[in-house]
């Protein structure tokens, strides 16, 4: 039988089930990942489990957030992932290492492994020929104790690459057009998985910009062949040993394929607010840009820097705009220094930002009022640059580039016009490789005294299932609310480890009042139920969107659609995710009404239909639930952490 990439790393791990579309399955993992924004709670939750190391083959804990050390909270973060790290056989990666994604494909990815990151763009894996998928810190921790993770057996799409980009075309306007064909919803369950002629003109760091950006997407992950291509880079990092091929069969069956043309497409730029909106550049020129930031786990590779440089080189920035690039990874960084690029770019006036997420996540470079920021990253939603005014576009570093230039949106075609040639740039041979700031743990030392500053507490414990849920519409949210809607990231992001004082900032960007409201209903021994539309909790991997509610005492959410990843982060903290059987529902209720769902724990352990009565309307309607045994004992228990607790004492 034909099989496709995604079905042959698979069942290479499946561990229980099997591979039936649709049909709940349970994989080994092989390699894991963390970085400090959601690590310092996955390894708080790995401790609980009272595991003596880890199990997986590889776990590194990457410092690459919370780099913006204002106040002791970070820092003490840090230390505690550091002491953790060495206690338990996990790889410490410093701050000012790099992009955890960046970091990861350049030293530790394997064709054909599985990575779980308790970061939605693990990704970028995918781009060496990974089956690499974002979780919630928990899913991560279970992994690390040596637990399956488990996800729907996926419906695999086949993206046809054929042709080759034109200059000045890059593989972010691929994914872009990837978004701009099947939006932000609707892709739950998914996997792309890319092939055709196509294919064999992207490198590594192109093919990563790709399958980082279909978290955007919903889907559960995209990846590619492992080829000559991956052969070349495996190489560069003095890592060919890790090189293995892996390709689709001829004849290999698929739930959908499609088509694209490289040699069509043009450049094109995600519009505010969303990554699903999509424009031409030529459609959006001459906006007046105020700030371009290069960087990012989407757009910081050795490639996307060099391209810019030779771009840039021997120009100025314009006066008008603020530019600032952040290299991918410390490797990246000494490359091109090593090169002269980096006295380049200094010279055309730019802000070099240390290797690290920040602008992308809000934590720092945040735009003036009322400001247009060109970006390489990966989102734009309201807010999240941490200007709520500004108007954020995502676009290649060659778009990018040329806004620096011109001080406004540009399709960068319009460069040659200006005597600028396309820099057809190539990857190294191999790399400079400098490893230092990987602290490796060379045997498990029991004697170890784990870091914990006054910041950190332990994770909450969240209550079993009741009998009946009974309490309050808290909030009621519309279409595409995502994580950084529900818990903000940026200057809050020092909280993570301190879950009652993150939680004072619950939804904070649409509805500050939100806390105080759940808070007295708690009190008063009532349950706080939320209720959205259409893909609530997309975006980010972050368990405190589902974790600070749990705290708060939210005990389900009723929505149009829920994604993936914030979906099992609610089962796995105890909240009952509920769909509208019939969606015209959300319309007939307001915040503020009373709920009821008699007998719930009953009805879910026993597959019966589910009824929500409206207490403040005298109305009721049925909701659609679809858990597998596992998630069923899950919710009934109290979530995973107890779950996992109560089969290490069965074993």
């Amino acid at each position: 039988m034909a099989k496709s990439i995604v079905q042959k790393i698979l069942e290479n791990h499946i561990v229980e089930g099997k591979y039936e579309q649709g049909k709940e399955i349970g994989i080994r993992i092989d390699q894991t990942l963390t970085q400090d924004a959601t690590g310092t709670m996955a390894y708080l939750q790995f401790e609980a489990m009272g595991v003596p190391k880890v199990k997986t083959e590889l776990s590194v804990s990457y410092v690459d957030h919370n780099t913006v050390q204002i106040g002791f909270e970070n820092a003490d973060d840090h230390k505690y992932l550091q002491t953790v790290a060495a206690k338990y056989g996990i790889v410490y990666s410093r701050a000012g290492n790099g992009i955890c994604h960046q970091v990861h494909l350049e030293r530790f990815g394997k064709p054909g492994k599985t990575l779980l990151g308790s970061d939605s763009h693990t990704p970028t894996g995918g781009g060496i020929g990974m089956l690499a998928i974002g979780a919630g810190g928990l899913d991560v921790a279970v992994a690390m104790a040596g637990g399956c993770f488990y996800l729907s057996c996926p419906k695999v799409i086949k993206v046809n690459l054929h042709g080759k980009l034109r200059p000045w075309v890059a593989a972010k306007d691929v994914v872009l057009k990837m978004l701009d064909i099947f939006t932000t919803k609707g892709n739950v369950g998914c996997v792309f998985e890319y092939g055709g002629d196509g294919v064999k003109s992207l490198s590594v760091p192109e093919r990563a910009t790709i399958t980082n950006m279909g978290a955007e997407c919903g889907v559960t992950t995209s990846v590619f062949p492992s080829d000559e291509v991956t052969r070349e880079f495996l190489r560069s990092q003095n890592r060919e040993q890790d090189w293995v091929e892996i390709v689709a069969d001829e004849g290999a069956e698929y739930y959908k394929e499609i088509d694209i043309n490289l040699d069509e497409l043009e450049p094109m730029a995600a519009t505010p607010h969303s990554p699903g909106n999509i424009k031409l550049v030529k459609e959006l020129e001459d906006i007046t840009v105020d700030q371009v930031c290069i960087g990012s786990c989407t757009n910081s590779s050795y490639k996307d820097l060099m391209t810019v440089v030779n771009i840039l080189k021997g120009r100025k920035t314009h006066p008008n705009v603020s530019f600032v690039v952040a290299p991918g990874s410390k490797q990246v960084f000494e490359n091109i220094a090593r090169e002269g690029a980096l006295t380049d770019l200094i010279s055309v006036g730019t802000r070099i930002a240390e290797s690290a997420c920040g602008f992308c996540i809000g934590n720092s470079q945040s735009p003036k009022t009322n400001a247009v920021s060109l970006r390489t990253s990966n989102r734009n939603f309201y807010g999240r640059s941490g200007t709520k005014s500004a108007n954020v576009y995502l676009v290649s570093p060659e778009t990018a580039a040329a806004a620096v230039i011109t001080g406004k949106m540009t399709d960068p075609r319009k460069l040659e016009d200006m005597g600028i040639e396309y820099p057809d740039v190539k990857m190294p041979s191999k790399f400079h490789i400098d490893d230092s700031m990987f602290i490796f743990p060379n045997e498990i030392k029991e004697d170890v005294e784990v870091y914990r500053g006054p910041n950190i507490g332990n994770p909450p414990q969240s209550e079993s299932l009741p009998e009946t849920i009974h309490g309050e519409i808290t909030i009621k949210v519309e279409d595409k609310v995502t994580t950084d809607h529900i818990i903000p990231a940026g200057s809050k992001m020092k909280y993570r480890s301190n879950v009652p004082k993150y939680s004072e900032y619950l939804f904070e960007v649409v509805d500050p009042t939100f806390h105080d409201r759940a808070e007295k209903i708690k009190n008063a021994g009532e349950h706080n139920i939320i209720v959205a539309g259409y893909s609530y909790g997309q975006g980010s991997s972050r368990e405190h969107a589902a974790l600070c509610p749990m705290y708060m005492g939210v005990k389900a959410v009723i929505a149009k659609s829920i994604e993936r990843i914030h979906n099992a982060n609610l089962i796995n903290f105890g909240i009952v995710p509920l769909t509208f059987k019939n969606e015209e529902d959300y319309e007939k209720i307001e915040q503020g009404d009373k709920l009821e769902i008699p007998d719930i724990r009953n009805r879910i352990l026993n597959d019966l239909p589910l009824i929500v009565k409206n207490k403040s309307k005298s109305i009721e309607f049925e909701v659609n639930y679809n858990f597998s045994d596992r998630e069923k004992e899950i919710l009934a228990i109290g979530g995973t952490l107890e779950y996992m607790k109560k089969h290490s004492k069965n074993a």
